[in-house]
């Protein structure tokens, strides 16, 4: 399957929805669920589609860092729309679309890099694909502690724009952000796990950096929610520890495909 029209139709689906969700945010109006969800997926039926194409290009698995970075993107919208089902994060999304738009043209248009395909076991995939659910839930996370951020401020000001006053209370916000942080956790804790039980060497040289940098963050997120149940730790703290484990997080992951596939060429 040519991947082309897919990934333009589902960019322009993403832009779509993107705008559509944030006029009627500007002008106050709260947005049509069910078109929105409409919307995002059929854009994530043609983005899938795309990125199987892509990721079956060669025999094994083609996982390059802009393969990756889509896949990433893919697993984290799915993850809330489906959300969306149970609990008000529809916000989200006014965020996450553009992030899919972006990488679905960018693994459609840039050139991979030189990271041979993936021939691997079941319990490889089965590692690699806790690992992209585990990125998506913390994506969440870190997006939801943004939106916080912005939310405390703006409420902190007295000045609210039409976007905010759409969000839930900051109490419920703050709750849905360890929410997602405790999915995230466990999601990363299995991962490692996994890489212990399948992966023949997890220091070699190429995989060292990425799990040390892997192990770093699964201990920041850790300290995060002991100090929340056992410190009341909340606010600007909370946030600021997200966004330390998250960044840990990525350049553990697209740190390494980053310098092993564009500047090592390994």
């Amino acid at each position: 399957m040519y991947p082309l029209l897919p990934s333009l139709a589902a960019a322009a689906l993403y832009a779509g929805a993107t705008a559509y969700q944030g006029l009627r945010l500007a002008k106050r109006e709260t947005p049509n669920r069910r078109l929105l969800a409409l919307l995002v997926t059929l854009a994530l039926l043609l983005h899938g589609a795309s990125l199987f194409a892509q990721l079956h290009a060669t025999p094994g698995l083609t996982l390059d860092f802009f393969n990756a970075a889509s896949l990433i993107a893919y697993a984290v919208i799915l993850l809330t729309l489906l959300a969306c089902l149970r609990i008000p994060v529809e916000n989200l999304l006014l965020v996450l679309l553009p992030l899919g738009c972006l990488t679905v043209l960018l693994a459609q248009f840039l050139p991979a890099g030189t990271l041979n395909p993936i021939n691997a076991a079941p319990g490889i995939l089965a590692h690699i694909l806790l690992s992209i659910l585990a990125y998506g839930l913390l994506t969440m996370a870190v997006f939801q502690a943004l939106l916080l951020l912005l939310q405390d401020h703006q409420l902190k000001h007295k000045h609210p724009s039409g976007l905010i006053k759409n969000f839930p209370p900051l109490q419920t916000m703050e709750s849905l952000l360890f929410g997602f942080l405790w999915a995230g956790w466990g999601l990363l804790s299995l991962s490692l796990l996994s890489g212990w039980l399948f992966v023949d060497n997890l220091f070699a040289q190429h995989l060292a950096h990425k799990t040390l940098l892997s192990c770093f963050a699964w201990v920041v997120f850790a300290v995060l929610l002991w100090g929340r149940y056992q410190l009341g730790w909340r606010g600007h703290k909370a946030i600021r520890w997200t966004l330390a484990g998250f960044c840990l997080l990525m350049l553990a992951y697209f740190g390494s495909k980053l310098v092993r596939e564009f500047i090592l060429h390994i």
